[in-house]
């Protein structure tokens, strides 16, 4: 299949800016549809809900399609997808509305490799937490552990499916398989690894997954997906009017109807990436394929070009990874490194990027994190090649 990066770069209208943009870890540009999506809305007569006039029912209507675009993009049923402002409030709303119904004593495990979204939520629950720990000389996460870290109390196991930090894709299933033989429920945070490759949520076993469109070239705007059975026995605090029915319940006020119109858009955008046809699930899964083929080509050739760099020290990522790389220059603090290619418009992030637990283990947060360097499906060889350069 045929991935036209110059086709598809044409579709960004901000990078004919000049700008090389290797910050889609921390949030992607957006596509013209995208945008032309979210603009049509705002023009549009839309109203809040209901079913008395035109308006009103456009406004069902996008939210439908909404749901419908996520649940194809990651493999789920749009009747289980929940919409906010972001992965970190919908991972504090699931956390908070689950641990309602947990005892003293229950146990929540998460994990040194995943950002702080993933982590403070659970451990702010007051659970018993458990940590599993990031083999530093790999960047893996190893299975084992969660046989010893699992039991009979465990009531959550939070994993991502990549790290932001690292690229560093865990065994997720693996992990699941563990928590579910042992009666626990599995929270998985896909924002990083969404954007990469191809996304089947009962693959992985996850009984909840979180994404962030605007990762993956849509708006500012996240989507936690469960089997509507899943969303069933839970009730978060809410006011007394609003919906009681599932997922409407766990959407706190009027959505923002411009911001899932591009959702839908931006779904329909990576449908097309490989120029596929059939329906948008088959659509989706070829495109995402075909970008994630074209990042890892990048990749390849960007961690060759790093390693060639005596001067350069790449954090470990394993054997399988999404097309991210954390590293640090001898002699120069990350934020001089991205400072200084910010000033050549090369666009890169350095510090932390929330992945605290990461690089406290790791020893480097103290001394500013790492540079990040994250590829996305509309950067190309010689972008690459003028990063290496610079550095």
């Amino acid at each position: 299949m045929i991935f036209d990066v110059v086709r598809i770069r044409s579709d960004y209208p901000a990078l004919a800016e000049g700008f090389l943009h290797f910050d889609g870890a921390g949030g992607t540009q957006p596509a013209a549809p995208v945008i032309e999506a979210i603009a049509h809305a705002m023009r549009t007569a839309v109203s809040n809900r209901g079913t008395v006039h035109e308006p009103a029912r456009r406004s069902g209507e996008i939210v439908a399609a909404a749901r419908a675009a996520v649940a194809d993009l990651v493999g789920g049923d749009p009747a289980g997808v929940v919409f906010g402002p972001s992965a970190t409030a919908l991972t504090y709303l699931v956390s908070r509305t689950l641990s309602q119904n947990w005892a003293p004593g229950d146990e929540v495990v998460v994990s040194r490799l995943d950002h702080d979204a993933n982590v403070r939520p659970w451990v702010q629950t007051g659970a018993t937490v458990r940590w599993a720990d990031v083999d530093l000389a790999t960047g893996e996460l190893p299975v084992e552990q969660y046989r010893e870290l699992i039991g009979p109390r465990t009531r959550l196991v939070a994993v991502t499916a990549a790290s932001n930090a690292t690229g560093t894709v865990p065994a997720v299933r693996q992990i699941a398989d563990l928590a579910h033989a042992a009666g626990a429920q599995v929270y998985v945070d896909g924002v990083h690894a969404t954007a990469h490759r191809p996304t089947d949520v009962a693959a992985l076993g996850a009984d909840f997954y979180v994404t962030s469109a605007y990762k993956w070239s849509g708006p500012h705007y996240a989507a936690v997906i469960a089997d509507p059975a899943t969303w069933e026995p839970l009730h978060p605090r809410k006011l007394i009017p609003s919906p009681a029915g599932a997922p409407d319940r766990f959407e706190f006020g009027t959505l923002s109807f411009e911001l899932l119109a591009g959702i839908t858009a931006a779904v329909d955008f990576l449908a097309g990436l490989g120029g596929a046809e059939g329906d948008r699930r088959s659509r989706v899964l070829a495109g995402m394929a075909a970008a994630e083929k074209h990042e890892l080509g990048l990749l390849d050739r960007l961690l060759a070009g790093l390693t060639a760099n005596d001067r350069v020290t790449i954090c470990p990522a394993g054997a399988e990874r999404c097309p991210t790389v954390s590293f640090r220059l001898a002699g120069e603090a990350p934020a001089d490194t991205a400072r200084r290619l910010g000033e050549q418009g090369i666009c890169v992030s350095h510090g932390d990027y929330y992945a605290v637990e990461y690089f406290e283990a790791a020893g480097l947060r103290a001394t500013g994190g790492a540079v990040r360097a994250s590829i996305y499906h509309y950067n190309t060889a010689d972008e690459v090649d003028r990063l290496l350069q610079a550095l």
